[in-house]
């Protein structure tokens, strides 16, 4: 949900709702005026901004997204916890050394976000070991996510990588921490959740909630342009791409003329204001990640392109957060229906 497409306006609206709303730390300074003179200084201003915007909005749980790779992860980590944010989600690599940013603070709730049942078990051990604690949650996103994506690119189809699969591998290897430790590690389901049918099915692989992003995009509070919300709008299932990002990483995007420019090998100018993404080869690449995204979330789409889940050609109206809550937990609710009669009907002796 970054760059810019989840702030204080749709993580204060979540929150109001009951869930808890996530502020996408990524490229977050580009709200400054500034942003292109002094990088550092804009995104640690921005991070305060927003999470103090969210607090006069809501008293509900605000978090922060902040991705491992972000060449000034600790001072964004550092920050959020300083402004006394509620949540750190931290993916975009492995956060092995995360609890050791919180200092003192023993209000906000570390969650890592994985990919695989090993990486929660080599990150548990690690935290465990190394500092003295576990994590407060763990977050597993699956291949069917929008942006940046922890699978290789022959990963994202195999069903050995499904979500459904992924779940139940986690929460295995989370259990001997738990039982060790005496305390319990939420296991969130995200990566291509669209429905609250799809809540109820993995609520009962397991998961101990989801994380949604790609259908709050269409949403009155997302903070990205009208434009951003309608290309979901009005896309259609093959619009939906992998794409190979100068980061290094896989990531799942929706096609347009620029994507399609890149693919045919046309560069689009630019220079890097700072280095954003460790592991982006930004000397070599033919476009810069962030003023694509960046753009995109501005509206200006023929010099960037929108991020989104597999399931974001599905949108087909932007509505409230409001409205959008009331109507996942209605199609929860007749999911659970549905699977309690299936249940009766079979148990039932026959005639």
């Amino acid at each position: 949900m970054g760059i810019g497409i989840s702030l204080a306006g749709l993580a204060s609206a979540v929150a109001n709702e009951g869930g808890i709303g996530v502020i996408a730390g990524a490229g977050i300074g580009m709200t400054e005026s500034d942003f292109y003179q002094n990088y550092l200084e804009a995104n640690i201003r921005a991070v305060k901004n927003e999470i103090r915007k969210a607090r006069e909005r809501t008293r509900g749980i605000i978090g922060i997204n902040i991705m491992v790779a972000l060449s000034n992860y600790a001072d964004l980590v550092k920050t959020s916890v300083s402004e006394g944010i509620d949540v750190i989600f931290s993916g975009g690599g492995l956060p092995l050394d995360l609890p050791q940013l919180l200092g003192d603070n023993m209000k906000t709730k570390l969650v890592p976000i994985v990919s695989s049942g090993r990486a929660a078990r080599v990150l548990c051990k690690r935290w465990a070991n190394h500092h003295g604690r576990l994590p407060d949650a763990v977050v597993v996103e699956g291949p069917m996510a929008g942006g940046h994506l922890g699978f290789k690119p022959e990963e994202l189809d195999d069903p050995a990588h499904a979500l459904e699969k992924l779940i139940p591998e986690v929460i295995a290897e989370v259990k001997p921490f738990e039982d060790l430790h005496g305390v319990t590690i939420p296991v969130i389901a995200a990566g291509g959740i669209y429905t609250g049918e799809d809540i109820s099915k993995f609520l009962r692989l397991g998961a101990a909630g989801v994380q949604m992003g790609s259908r709050f995009v269409t949403t009155d509070e997302c903070d990205a342009s009208i434009e951003f919300k309608q290309t979901y709008i009005d896309a259609t299932e093959d619009d939906l791409v992998v794409i190979k990002s100068p980061v290094g990483m896989p990531g799942r995007a929706l096609r347009n003329q620029f994507l399609d420019d890149v693919s045919e090998g046309k560069r689009k100018p630019y220079k890097c204001p700072y280095h954003c993404i460790k592991t982006c080869d930004y000397k070599e690449s033919p476009y810069c990640i962030f003023f694509a995204l960046m753009n995109a979330q501005r509206g200006k789409l023929k010099h960037g392109f929108a991020f989104a889940g597999t399931n974001a050609y599905r949108a087909t109206e932007i509505i409230s957060v409001h409205e959008l809550m009331e109507t996942l937990v209605r199609e929860y609710n007749e999911a659970e229906v549905r699977l309690e009669e299936t249940a009766d009907s079979t148990s039932s002796p026959s005639a």
